[in-house]
C-alpha cells in the first residue's frame, strides 16, 4: 500500500493555544488516514513564535503528539511556516498541510487534498472548502482571487455553501490558495521556494501562489475538502501598510516587465486614488510608509535580486498566469460605492488589457 508522509503545520503566538487550539487539535484527532489504496503518515508540527516557558508548557498539555518547533521571537506567518516547511523537506516529507490554529476539520479533509493532489500530478497548492465558523452553512473561502494591481481577496466570500455545485467546483483552478488550509507539494516548493518572509503578513500566500503558477505548477481547490475558520477581519490600522505595501510587492516580482508597463497607468491611477481615500480616513501615513520601502535605496539590492528570482522559475506566461486574476474586487468586508465605481472602470480596463498580454 502506497505511503504519503504529511507535515501538519500549525502557528502558535501568544495566547492563540487557549483560543483555539482544542478545538483544533481534537478534529484533527478524528482524521481519517486510510484508504482502500493509499494511506497518509501524519505528524502534526506546532511552530510556537515568541516561545515562553508558559506557552510551551499550554503547548505540551493540550496537543502531547505533536513535534514543538520553539522561537524566540515572533518572525511572522511566513518565517513560521518556512521552520516547519524545511523540516520537513529535510525529513524526507511528501506534503505539508499548512493549517491555521483557528480551524475545524472534517475527518476527510486531508484526504480529500491528497486525492486532488493524486489525480493532477502538477498541482503544488491545493485548498480545502474553507466554510465560516460557526456559520457552517456560509463561504469562506473557495480559493483566493488575484486583482490585477495586486490585491487579494476570498472567492465566494458569504455565499451559501447549500448553492455550490461541488463537482463542477472540485479541481477548479485558482489564483492562489488560502494560508488557513492549504496542502503543499514538497517537490513543487523545492523548486520555486518556501513563503517569502520579507511579506512578514498578508499576500505571502498569494505570492507564492502566483510562483507556483510561473513555474508551471498549479493551483487548485479541493472542494470535498471541508474546513471550518474562525475568520475575523481584521481592521487594525497597522494592516493597511501590510496590504498596500505586499499587493504591490508580489506585483513587482511576479509580472512580466511588459505586463507592469502596460499596467502602470491603472497602477498610478490606483494610489492617486488610494491616497485621497487614505487622507480622508486619517490613514495617510501607512500609505506613505508602503511608499517609502519601494524608494528607499537600501531596499532596492534586495527587490531586484527577490525579482529575478521569480522570474528564472519562469516556465508559463502571463498571458497564461492571469487567467485566474480578476479586475473587481468582490468581498464584502470592503465594499462600499467607491469600490462598486472602481470595479465597473478597472474591470473594462482590464479586460482589454488581457487581449494585450499575449506575452
Amino acid at each position: 500500500m502506497m505511503n504519503y508522509k504529511i507535515a501538519i503545520i500549525i502557528i502558535n503566538y501568544k495566547d492563540y493555544a487557549n483560543k483555539y487550539l482544542a478545538d483544533c487539535w481534537e478534529s484533527l484527532s478524528r482524521l481519517n488516514l486510510i484508504t482502500p489504496d493509499w494511506q497518509i503518515e501524519a505528524t502534526t508540527f506546532i511552530v510556537d513564535n515568541q516561545s515562553d516557558e508558559a506557552s510551551y508548557t499550554t503547548l505540551q498539555t493540550m496537543a502531547p503528539t505533536a513535534y514543538i518547533i520553539r522561537n524566540t521571537n515572533n518572525d511572522g506567518f511566513a518565517k513560521g511556516n518556512n521552520d516547519a516547511l524545511a523540516l520537513a523537506m529535510s525529513w524526507g516529507y511528501d506534503f505539508g498541510w499548512v493549517l491555521n490554529m483557528d480551524t475545524i476539520v472534517e475527518p476527510d479533509s486531508l484526504i480529500e487534498l491528497v486525492k486532488l493532489m493524486i489525480s493532477h500530478p502538477k498541482i503544488g497548492g491545493a485548498q480545502s472548502l474553507l466554510k465560516w465558523w460557526p456559520d457552517k452553512d456560509l463561504v469562506n473561502s473557495l480559493g483566493n482571487v488575484t486583482h490585477f494591481l495586486g490585491y487579494g481577496y476570498c472567492n465566494g466570500y458569504k455565499k451559501k455553501v447549500a448553492e455550490l455545485n461541488l463537482d463542477e467546483l472540485n479541481g477548479q483552478p485558482i489564483s492562489y490558495p488560502s494560508g488557513a488550509s492549504v496542502l503543499f507539494r514538497l517537490s513543487a516548493l523545492r523548486q520555486v521556494g518556501l513563503f517569502d518572509e520579507t511579506f512578514w503578513m498578508y499576500n505571502e500566500d498569494q505570492d507564492l501562489g502566483w510562483r507556483l503558477w510561473l513555474a508551471g505548477w498549479e493551483c487548485r481547490l479541493a472542494a470535498y475538502s471541508m474546513v471550518y475558520h474562525k475568520y475575523e477581519f481584521s481592521r487594525s490600522v497597522s494592516k493597511y501598510y501590510w496590504l498596500d505595501r505586499n499587493r504591490l510587492l508580489s506585483a513587482w516580482k511576479n509580472y512580466h516587465f511588459l505586463t507592469l508597463l502596460v499596467l502602470l497607468p491603472a497602477l498610478l491611477l490606483s494610489e492617486i486614488v488610494l491616497v485621497v481615500v487614505y487622507c480622508c480616513s486619517g490613514r495617510l501615513i501607512y500609505k506613505l510608509k508602503a511608499w517609502w520601502y519601494f524608494f528607499n535605496p537600501l531596499h532596492w539590492p534586495s527587490l531586484f535580486k527577490a525579482r529575478i528570482r521569480s522570474q528564472r522559475l519562469r516556465q508559463v506566461r502571463d498571458h497564461r498566469v492571469i487567467k485566474t486574476f480578476s479586475g473587481r474586487i468582490l468581498f464584502q468586508e470592503v465594499d462600499s460605492p467607491l469600490v462598486r465605481v472602481g470595479n465597473w472602470g478597472l474591470n473594462l480596463y482590464w479586460q482589454i488589457i488581457k487581449l494585450i498580454i499575449i506575452w
